[in-house]
């Protein structure tokens, strides 16, 4: 699996990733079952409110190898500010018609 992680903008000064890391690493929660190895290739944010370079950057992940676009929990689940993004299934939405049905998108890591 060759990741391509998008983070929240809002976030990432007080959120440097440890636990998304830590459960690709550990094959745990949003990785649970997967069998092959997992190699980050880029890790971006949204770009800030509402997401949209979100859509471009998880386009040009994929073209640099990407095969599956994750939305930290920070965008869909409000980790750890307790706020999830209210733009997060409008952003998603806008990724899947982007990148199309061949790449995974896993919308959060724990």
């Amino acid at each position: 699996m060759i990741v391509g992680l998008i983070r929240c903008m809002q976030t990432e000064d007080i959120c440097p990733a440890t636990t998304d890391f830590k459960v690709m690493k550990e094959k745990k929660l949003a990785f649970e079952g997967v069998e092959d190895e997992i190699e980050v290739i880029g890790v971006v944010s949204c770009g800030g409110c509402p997401g949209k370079k979100a859509v471009w950057r998880a386009a040009e992940m994929v073209k640099r190898g990407a095969d599956t676009i994750v939305l930290a929990s920070c965008i869909t689940r409000g980790n750890p500010i307790r706020f999830a993004c209210p733009h997060a299934e409008q952003m998603k939405t806008a990724i899947e018609k982007k990148i199309g049905d061949s790449i995974r998108l896993i919308d959060y890591t724990h």
